[in-house]
């Protein structure tokens, strides 16, 4: 008999004002913005309509990834159970910055020079901790993921070499599947979700 593969739905949270604005959040604890709820509202009825067979949400404690979890959860009846490992990385001085601001501060280098920020290494070490932990014990179970761009983006190279490098946009969804050690993508950083509500408004 074939051992029912787990599947993981990684889902970055919905927009905030300093998203809007371009400012880095980290894990400065800035809340969804208007946008940001409804987004989240739009994905949670996908998912509803998809019925994927999800038997809850792990999410960060951060409020911005856990008020998007909240929103699905509500919709489609589903427990959520909050986790620091899925917290943003830790931007260090650089947190509540624009980019014009860190290029002028740190340099096009920016991303290695500022100080006190969470390094690549440490990210993925604590991701991959909770991954080996809630597929251990929840082996064969679909379990949706929501948490945050940066954290997210070392997750999933960590976990499949060769995805799509592009920018994680707000409130996408990626779905990988294991059996075994391998992780096999199966849909990637998509937001079909919002164009979808957009192709509506015209055509109504």
């Amino acid at each position: 008999m074939t051992e029912k593969a787990t599947r993981l739905g990684w889902i970055r949270h919905g927009i905030t004002e300093w998203n809007s604005l371009g400012k880095i959040q980290g894990v400065t604890d800035i809340p969804l913005s208007p946008e940001g709820e409804l987004q989240a509202e739009k994905l949670a009825r996908r998912l509803e309509r998809e019925q994927g067979g999800w038997q809850g949400i792990a999410c960060s404690d951060l409020s911005r990834a856990a008020r998007t979890a909240e929103i699905i959860a509500q919709r489609l009846g589903i427990p959520v159970h909050r986790d620091s490992r899925l917290r943003e990385r830790s931007f260090g001085a650089a947190e509540g910055t624009t980019l014009p601001e860190r290029l002028a501060r740190w340099g096009e280098d920016w991303r290695r020079r500022v100080p006190d920020q969470e390094s690549d290494e440490q990210v993925t070490a604590r991701g991959l901790s909770f991954v080996k932990e809630w597929t251990e014990r929840h082996a064969g179970e679909a379990w949706l993921i929501v948490t945050h761009g940066s954290f997210l983006a070392r997750m999933l190279h960590a976990l499949c070499r060769g995805l799509d490098d592009s920018h994680l946009q707000n409130v996408s969804l990626t779905i990988m599947e294991n059996q075994g050690e391998e992780w096999t993508p199966l849909l990637h950083n998509c937001t079909a979700h919002l164009e979808e509500d957009m192709e509506r408004s015209v055509t109504e």
